[in-house]
């Protein structure tokens, strides 16, 4: 799902620019910048790599695992880039491009996370050049993700969450998908869009160092890559996204873009065990929260936020039931949000597979 708000925070680098200004700032429509526009096709490995023409990008990884004792273990690992201003990309201290990451860890005892930022240019963050003789290089500092060749996987990633050292091998089992109509994600009936494509085949296998205690992991994992100039639609207050593996090998994907009229912009992608995969609209989608509760989201303070969800798709005839493994995921950064592991119920109340849910904008 488009994570347009969250790259709003690096509008703090701007002395110009208060909190209470960066919506109404990603609300307009990036004159200057490339546009995002149907019938373009992705390419790759090309559109692996960075689009500095383009306002903001996301390499968002997200991974359900579990340890030796079967306990859920969920990691988040995202690398994000703004172009400040339209125009050439200039190394050094000049240049217009700035990078965020976000690294978060849900344990079984608790959720950790930690936030960098970077300048482009001088060469403490970046995504390398990609191309046939390549390979692929995402990096903040001494987080890094480093492929084997020019293709996203397979590849090693590395990052720290305080005290806590992860170092994950990534390798795909199926293809890529493009979401919406051939990687065009439309965001609203207005026209925002994004180009937007996942990878949600990954086996993920790994280990957490804590001091002398190091924890083997597996698992599975989702990529999100998406990249846009164009800002949300006047009356969108945020979204909910989620990420499903569910246990007979269907994947999915939902996002809801709040609308202050409460006529919210659903869409979905629904992708069958041998990888085929189906657009969903908003007519396709019934998602209803089941439970609103109070987070903790920082020091004596707390939110209401809708912690359960059933989600229905009536063509497929399914419906299943979202909660968090925990409700204390938050991700108290300079735009917060929650984000963290979720389990997935069928209607007999069954284990039916596990996932990833991000809520924005719940002021």
């Amino acid at each position: 799902m488009s994570r347009l708000l969250l790259l709003a925070c690096w509008l703090v680098f701007s002395p110009l620019l208060s909190a209470q200004d960066v919506l109404g700032d990603l609300r307009d429509q990036g004159l200057g910048f490339a546009q995002v526009m149907p019938g373009k096709k992705l390419e790759f490995p090309r559109d692996h790599g960075a689009h500095p023409d383009y306002r903001i990008e996301w390499w968002y990884l997200t991974a359900n695992l579990s340890d030796k004792a079967g306990r859920h273990w969920g990691l988040q690992w995202t690398l994000f880039r703004q172009a400040l201003s339209p125009g050439p990309v200039v190394s050094g201290w000049d240049s217009n491009q700035m990078w965020m990451a976000h690294a978060a860890i849900t344990t079984p005892d608790g959720h950790f996370h930690e936030q960098r930022f970077a300048r482009g240019g001088i060469g403490q963050a970046g995504v390398s050049r990609i191309d046939e003789d390549g390979y692929f290089n995402a990096w903040m500092d001494d987080w890094e993700w480093r492929s084997n060749g020019a293709v996203l996987l397979p590849a090693r990633l590395r990052f720290t969450v305080e005290d806590r050292e992860v170092v994950l091998s990534l390798e795909a089992t199926g293809e890529l998908v493009a979401n919406g109509i051939d990687g065009y994600s439309q965001k609203s009936a207005q026209g925002q869009a994004s180009y937007y494509y996942s990878q949600p085949h990954i086996r993920v296998n790994g280990i957490v160092r804590q001091g002398a205690e190091e924890i083997g992991l597996r698992g599975q994992g989702w990529l999100d890559r998406e990249w846009s100039s164009q800002a949300l639609a006047q009356n969108q207050q945020g979204w909910d996204w989620f990420s499903l593996h569910l246990d007979d090998g269907h994947k999915l994907m939902v996002y809801r873009l709040r609308h202050d009229n409460g006529e919210h912009w659903l869409s979905g992608t629904w992708i069958k065990p041998r990888g085929e995969n189906r657009l969903l609209d908003g007519d396709a989608i019934e998602l209803r929260s089941t439970r609103v509760s109070e987070v903790a989201t920082g020091e004596r303070q707390t939110r209401a936020l809708p912690m359960e969800w059933q989600l229905t798709l009536g063509a497929q005839q399914r419906r299943w039931r979202i909660k968090p493994l925990y409700d204390e995921q938050w991700m108290d950064t300079r735009i917060p949000y929650w984000e963290g592991v979720v389990l997935v119920e069928d209607e007999t109340g069954s284990a039916a597979g596990v996932g990833y849910m991000e809520l924005t904008g719940y002021d």
